[in-house]
This record gives C-alpha cells, sequence and structure tokens, in this order.
C-alpha cells in the first residue's frame, strides 16, 4: 500500500475558510507539519484544493515522527575523530 506524505509549506492565513477546512480535514495544523495518508482520489481531490500551499510526495510506508525528525535533521558540518580531552588528561598526569 502507498502513502502520500503531505507537509503544509505554508500558512492558510488570509485564505478562504474552505481552504482552512480542507487543511484542518487532512490535519495539517501547523507550518512544516508532515502527514501519511493512503492513496486515494478523495484524498487527492483535497490536495489539489490546497496544492499551492503544501508538498506531496508519493511514499511506501509511513514514517514514524522519529524517522521524520532524522530525515530533517541538517549535518552538523563537522565529525568527531576522537576526543581531545583524553589526550590532555594523560599529558598532565605525567
Amino acid at each position: 500500500m502507498t502513502f502520500f506524505r503531505i507537509t503544509l509549506l505554508r500558512s492558510a492565513i488570509g485564505m478562504p475558510r474552505r481552504t482552512t477546512d480542507v487543511l484542518k480535514a487532512l490535519g495539517l495544523k501547523k507550518r512544516m507539519a508532515t502527514v501519511f495518508h493512503p492513496v486515494s482520489q478523495s484524498v487527492a481531490g483535497q490536495v489539489m484544493k490546497v496544492k499551492e500551499l503544501v508538498e506531496v510526495q508519493e511514499v511506501d510506508r509511513r514514517l514514524t515522527k522519529q524517522e521524520v525528525h532524522l530525515q530533517r535533521k541538517p549535518d552538523p558540518g563537522y565529525y568527531v575523530e576522537k576526543k581531545g580531552n583524553a589526550e590532555f588528561v594523560e599529558q598532565t598526569r605525567e
């Protein structure tokens, strides 16, 4: 079974009530929130109503909150090869 991964990218402030009601029906309340829905015509129709505000991907399975968080977490930009503090402690003991 495949799923739609729907992420709200833009706020619904200033949009008609009909648009905000569609977002509520999809379960999207805050920006950058992600929800998963099974692929169906009704969900596809709801997505088409708010296509300017959301990003949609088709995925094979639902991801947990932790998996979604880890995907969004940026690379720290550095890697720790070994701790420098251990070398400092050894040198002071000599």
